[in-house]
């Protein structure tokens, strides 16, 4: 019976995690659909690129951490699906496919050179606690903008969760005990949405990629960095922060051939995500030797809402949109204060600030941190995209986020050979 209890307590944080990855997986998948239905594309486009974004990459994360033992969560990158919104007015749905295509060439043909893996060498670990922890602000400080829209289902949420931290400590998840208040609480103010009388199952459809120059030219590079500087070389560092061993050349082999593949099915970015693998490869996740099951069990979520996309695509419209906000930035808490932690211990402290600001900037605050008072995630996103769609507006975030990304690595490793903001 001690033995048995043992191991519930052993397998308990995986499976909290596990099901905190999923929420936000789950919250994420707005964007898709808003670019799916802003983009004119069929039913069975649509459920096509939904099963590249998370099926596939959920599939190829799965098989990694089997193989090697080791949470590597390959995901769809969120950064890259907000950059087909800003597209989509300059080229059409086969001409990005094309492009992303490329990109997964690309990608490819720099993990065999072996530029990447020098690039993941070079960049020290606070500077990626500064990225990460820029990364998931957004979500947490969401929360307490999203009090004023809808104070009695977030503030009943956020003190679900806070009670269930405070009480019922390793017993039960809080973010479990925040998903059931906050679905009871929609349900009594009547924002909890009918399910559809009929799922619609909608089979994949293939679209046939159309390879122009404007589009590789305008594509290619930015997705190149999104994949390989944002995503790829700081969740390597982090990992090897924690005490794993991730192969370099692996993974981005395998974010290179992931896009490519998964390309045919719906313009895709594999790469491996600073947030989530900072979830499962972190120490909420338990201990060491079985993070790589809290990365099993997230990628098998992902490979579900693939293979299930016309049920999933259902989730955003019935639950509450500032619950599924308010779910996603409890989902991140422990991660936003480990990554404070660590920026704050040296040796290194302007470098890291730097980048904490570069990743506070990024698109994809923009994205999440709309107006949410309404009552389906399409109609939140559509004024991002008003404004996205606006060739002058697109090339203008193009250049904020390449150069800022560029010049503040350029920052970070000048700062970090002078070694001139020791304590």
């Amino acid at each position: 019976m001690s033995s048995s209890s043992g191991r519930i307590r052993e397998w308990r944080p995986a499976v909290s995690t596990a099901v905190r990855s999923i929420i936000l997986f789950v919250t994420v998948l707005a964007l898709p659909l808003t670019a799916a239905e802003e983009l004119a594309l069929s039913p069975g486009q649509t459920t096509s690129w939904i099963l590249a974004i998370y099926g596939l990459s959920g599939g190829v994360g799965l098989a990694l951490a089997i193989i090697y033992r080791q949470p590597m969560l390959m995901t769809g990158n969120i950064f890259a699906l907000i950059f087909i919104i800003s597209l989509g007015q300059e080229f059409s749905y086969a001409e990005i496919i094309g492009a992303f295509m490329v990109t997964g060439f690309a990608v490819l043909l720099l993990s065999l050179l072996g530029l990447t893996a020098r690039l993941a060498s070079w960049l020290p670990t606070p500077i990626v606690f500064g990225l990460l922890a820029g990364a998931v602000m957004p979500f947490v400080a969401r929360i307490f903008t999203l009090l004023g829209d809808a104070p009695l289902l977030v503030g009943g949420t956020l003190l679900a969760y806070l009670f269930s931290a405070r009480f019922l400590g390793a017993r039960l998840p809080p973010i479990l005990s925040a998903l059931v208040a906050g679905l009871a609480l929609s349900a009594l103010t009547g924002e909890l949405g009918a399910p559809p009388g009929r799922l619609p199952i909608p089979l994949p459809e293939l679209t046939r990629p159309v390879f122009t120059v404007p589009a590789i030219v305008t594509v290619v590079p930015v997705l190149v960095i999104l994949i390989t500087l944002q995503s790829n070389s700081p969740s390597i560092v982090f990992m090897k922060d924690q005490g794993f061993k991730p192969r370099e050349r692996v993974v981005d082999m395998v974010s290179g051939l992931g896009t490519i593949l998964g390309s045919l099915l719906g313009p895709v970015a594999v790469s491996l995500s600073l947030p989530a693998t900072s979830l499962v490869a972190g120490p909420e996740a338990g201990q060491r030797r079985i993070r790589y099951w809290t990365a099993c069990l997230a990628a098998g979520g992902l490979v579900a809402i693939g293979l299930l996309a016309g049920i999933a695509a259902e989730v955003p419209r019935i639950i509450p949109t500032s619950l599924l906000l308010t779910l996603a930035g409890l989902a991140v808490i422990g991660v936003l204060t480990n990554a404070l932690q660590q920026l704050t211990k040296g040796p290194l402290l302007l470098g890291p600030v730097f980048a904490f600001a570069i990743a506070c900037l990024t698109s994809l605050s923009l994205a999440l941190a709309r107006s949410s008072g309404r009552s389906c995630w399409a109609r939140q996103c559509r004024g991002y995209w008003n404004e996205m769609r606006c060739v002058s507006c697109v090339r203008r975030r193009l250049r904020i986020l390449s150069i800022g990304y560029f010049s503040g690595l350029i920052t970070v490793s000048i700062i970090s050979i002078m070694r001139c903001t020791k304590r």
